[in-house]
């Protein structure tokens, strides 16, 4: 039983900083997402022993902080922006801290699907069933988010000049 919980710890230490990034990538906010990790890591403890023989836990892990981060929207039906920048811990180094920021401006359901799906890689249908909704609304949720992001910089080049 030790042994489990040694590994348990062990892919907490090795992950954790990632799981941290994805979950500031879902929610905008750090306090969210250091919440959202230790709600996610806490449901993980309770099945480490079947979950550590599963071929990917940390996309096990992932699963868990999409669900509680859609259970918490759903339940709080509000949004909550952000214009802060992430500190250094919360950003990807592959990634552009604009890209983050511009992240953060979109409606929660529209910034989640395109998590999923760019970042998590994910089928609209895998999508679609994580968030409970239809792959059309994916879709729609998506390419609204895509098209506010495009445009977004000209409106911000208008508005500077």
């Amino acid at each position: 039983m030790r042994l489990g919980v040694v590994e348990f710890e062990e892919f907490e230490q090795a992950r954790g900083a990632a799981l941290l990034r994805y979950g500031y990538v879902l929610t905008g906010n750090p306090d969210d997402a250091a919440d959202l990790v230790q709600e996610a890591l806490l449901k993980l403890g309770d099945t480490w022993r079947k979950v550590r023989n599963k071929d990917n836990p940390e996309s096990y892990v992932r699963t868990i902080m999409t669900r509680q981060h859609v259970s918490w929207w759903r339940r709080r039906r509000r949004e909550q922006l952000t214009d802060e920048v992430p500190e250094g811990a919360y950003t990807d180094s592959h990634s552009s801290g604009e890209l983050w920021r511009e992240l953060a401006t979109q409606p929660r359901r529209q910034r989640v699907v395109l998590v999923l799906r760019y970042y998590e890689d994910l089928s609209d249908q895998e999508i679609a069933d994580i968030l409970g909704i239809s792959r059309g609304t994916v879709r729609s949720q998506a390419s609204r988010a895509l098209h506010t992001l495009r445009i977004r910089p000209a409106l911000l080049e208008r508005e500077r000049a």
